[in-house]
C-alpha cells in the first residue's frame, strides 16, 4: 500500500529553503542601488527610485582602492589557478598510474594537507618566505596558494584520472609518443571536466581568501579584494552603500569565470566516482 504523497509540499519546501539563502543575496543587492544615507534606516525594501551613485562612487573614488585591489586579485588568481592546475594535473596522473607502493603513501600525506586549516601554518609560513625575501610580495602570497591547494587538486585530478582508459596512453606509446607528448597530447585534453572543477573550486577560494593576503601582504604592501572591502569599512565609516556596492563588483568576476565554465563544472566533480 503505497503512502498518499501532497504534491505541493516538496516545491513549497524547494521554496522555503531557497528564500532563506536568497535574503542575504538580495539585501545585498538592493542596498548597491539606495541612497548611502538610507541604508542604515531601511536595508530590506527595494530601493525606489534606484541610483548608481555607490557605483559610481566605488569607481571613481580618489582613494583608487577599488582598481589596484582588483588588478591585485585577479593577478594572484589568475597565476595560482593556472600553476596549481598544470601541475596538479602532472602528479595527479602520474599518481593515478604509477603502481609503486610509495605513490599511495605521497596521495596519503597529500590528502593530510587537506585537513590542515590555513591559519594554523600561517606564522610558519610567513617565517619561511621572510627567508627567502618574499614576505609582502605577490609572488610569496601565489607560492603560498600554490602549496596549500595543490592536494586539493592532485585529489581532484587523480580521482578523474580513474575514468580514462590506460588503454589510450598504451596505444600513444606504440606509435612512438613520449611520455611528455602523451600527457600533454592525449590525456590532458580528456581532463578538461577535472580542470574546470579544479579551476572554479581554487579560484573562488583564492578569490575569496581574506586573512591569507591580510597577513602576506602586511599593512600598506598591498591588497587584493577582499582585504580592500575590510580597508574600505574602516573604524568611523558610514558609506555603507558603497560597501555594498564594492561588495557586488568584487562579486561579479568570480560569477563571470563560473558561468564560463559551468558546462564542464559537474562531469569533472563526478568523474572519478563510480570508477574504481
Amino acid at each position: 500500500m503505497t503512502r498518499p504523497t501532497v504534491p505541493w509540499l516538496r516545491p513549497l519546501a524547494a521554496l522555503a529553503i531557497s528564500a532563506v539563502f536568497f535574503f542575504p543575496l538580495y539585501v545585498a543587492l538592493v542596498n548597491v542601488f539606495r541612497p548611502s544615507g538610507e541604508v542604515a534606516g531601511d536595508a530590506i525594501s527595494p530601493p525606489i527610485p534606484p541610483t548608481l551613485d555607490n557605483l559610481r562612487n566605488v569607481l571613481t573614488n580618489p582613494d583608487s582602492l577599488f582598481w589596484p585591489s582588483l588588478w591585485t586579485s585577479v593577478v594572484v588568481t589568475a597565476l595560482s589557478i593556472v600553476i596549481l592546475t598544470l601541475l596538479s594535473a602532472m602528479l595527479g596522473h602520474y599518481l593515478a598510474r604509477s603502481a609503486a607502493w610509495w605513490s599511495r603513501g605521497i596521495m596519503v600525506l597529500l590528502l593530510c594537507g587537506l585537513m590542515i586549516p590555513p591559519q594554523v601554518i600561517l606564522i610558519p609560513v610567513t617565517e619561511v618566505l621572510k627567508g627567502l625575501g618574499l614576505l609582502s610580495t605577490l609572488p610569496g602570497l601565489v607560492l603560498f596558494n600554490i602549496g596549500y591547494y595543490i592536494p586539493f587538486g592532485v585529489f581532484v585530478f587523480s580521482g578523474f584520472m580513474k575514468g580514462v582508459p590506460v588503454e589510450i596512453e598504451e596505444a600513444a606509446a606504440i606509435d612512438g609518443a613520449s611520455r611528455w607528448s602523451i600527457f600533454w597530447r592525449v590525456v590532458f585534453p580528456l581532463l578538461r571536466p577535472a580542470s574546470a572543477s579544479v579551476l572554479i573550486f581554487l579560484g573562488v577560494w583564492i578569490w575569496n581568501d581574506f586573512i591569507d593576503p591580510l597577513v602576506l601582504f602586511g599593512p600598506g604592501r598591498g591588497t587584493t579584494i577582499m582585504t580592500g572591502i575590510y580597508r574600505s569599512l574602516g573604524q568611523y565609516s558610514s558609506d555603507l552603500g558603497g560597501v555594498f556596492a564594492l561588495m557586488f563588483l568584487a562579486t561579479l568576476p568570480i560569477l563571470v569565470f563560473y558561468l564560463a565554465l559551468q558546462s564542464q563544472f559537474v562531469k569533472g566533480l563526478t568523474g572519478g566516482a563510480t570508477k574504481g
